[in-house]
């Protein structure tokens, strides 16, 4: 039968990573498996920083946030994935389906512009120590967090915008595990022209703006790293970096391999490779933050009721929030503390 366009469509199919059903059975286990623990290790982040007055810092609290955003990120498209595998269905409906690419695009543009705000905090953090609590005050931690949602918000409407206003055919299967923007316009019968003109003009602004201030602020860090004259001093000033900047990477790794093989116009491997960044980095982040950090691994003994009888080391009644040591011992760091005052 010859596709003509459809106005009243019912929904589409999403085939997943293969058509065998053996194989999309064996999938659901790992899925399973990998999506609780991302649910759970963001969840216990969130709660931790929440619940501990140690932790009311703006690191953490754009940290908290980013659990949040990748708790939701993950959960718009996994669970319909877990229902689709185990009723043996492949079936989504036109509202489910817009309804998850507004959704996924508002969270993972949140995820970007979450990470330049955290690379900015470090900045600041580490290149002016005097001036970190006056500039990252928490009217300006609000404003950074309200600018991010309503750019993501603002930039999926359009996108979505733009979806509804497109003709689909008959013949409606997407080669993907769920509602990815590029895909749907390929299914589109109509002109697709000004579709990929806006989806490439905002992904350039996607990566115009965050990326090139991540880039920039861990420049002036490195730069400021290596003024500093001890290498224990360096190794302090490099600690309170690292967690984000091991996450970053990993972020930049999985958009990587999911671009190159975007550009490769193969839909399979575009498929598997979207699994890295809708999955597996934020599965990874709760273990890159705490594993090293014993500011969360205390507030989560104390969120557990199992608190250590050492706690952090404080000077004045106060922590240098520059600094994750417990023992500041640098210049800078002392005149945070008196500033703090």
């Amino acid at each position: 039968m010859e596709p003509g366009n459809e106005t009243g469509i019912s929904g589409f199919l999403l085939l997943g990573f293969s058509e065998e059903s053996e194989l999309q059975s064996f999938t659901f286990g790992p899925f399973l498996s990998m999506y609780m623990i991302t649910v759970l290790g963001n969840l216990l982040i969130t709660l931790a920083v929440s619940s501990d007055s140690h932790l009311q810092t703006p690191m953490y609290f754009f940290l908290s946030n980013l659990s949040f955003v990748d708790i939701c990120f993950t959960s718009i498209t996994i669970p319909k994935t877990l229902v689709n595998i185990q009723m043996q269905s492949k079936v989504i409906t036109y509202a489910g389906c817009i309804t998850q690419l507004y959704v996924f695009v508002i969270f993972s543009g949140l995820d970007i512009y979450l990470l330049a705000v955290m690379a900015y905090d470090r900045f600041v953090a580490i290149c002016h120590p005097p001036y970190y609590m006056v500039s990252m005050n928490h009217q300006l931690c609000g404003i950074l967090l309200l600018v991010s949602w309503i750019t993501s918000v603002l930039h999926s409407f359009l996108q979505t915008s733009m979806v509804l206003q497109l003709s689909f055919c008959t013949h409606m299967e997407i080669p993907h595990f769920f509602c990815e923007l590029n895909q749907m316009i390929q299914l589109a019968c109509s002109d697709t022209f000004l579709n990929n003109m806006v989806m490439y003009f905002t992904a350039m602004l996607l990566c115009g703006g965050p990326l090139p201030g991540i880039i920039y602020s861990y420049f002036k860090i490195v730069c400021s790293i290596c003024g500093i004259s001890s290498a224990q001093g360096k190794y302090k000033a490099f600690s309170t970096c690292a967690s984000h900047l091991s996450v970053v990477s990993l972020f930049c790794t999985s958009l990587g391999v999911y671009l190159n093989s975007a550009a490769s116009q193969s839909s399979h491997s575009s498929a598997i490779a979207s699994v890295m960044y809708t999955l597996v980095t934020p599965m990874l982040n709760p273990f890159i933050y705490s594993l090293r950090n014993k500011e969360i691994k205390g507030a989560l003994r104390r969120f557990f009721g199992m608190a250590s009888t050492k706690g952090p080391v404080i000077l004045g009644q106060k922590k240098c929030p520059g600094l994750q040591d417990s023992k500041p011992q640098s210049q800078n760091c002392a005149s945070l503390i008196t500033l703090q005052k």
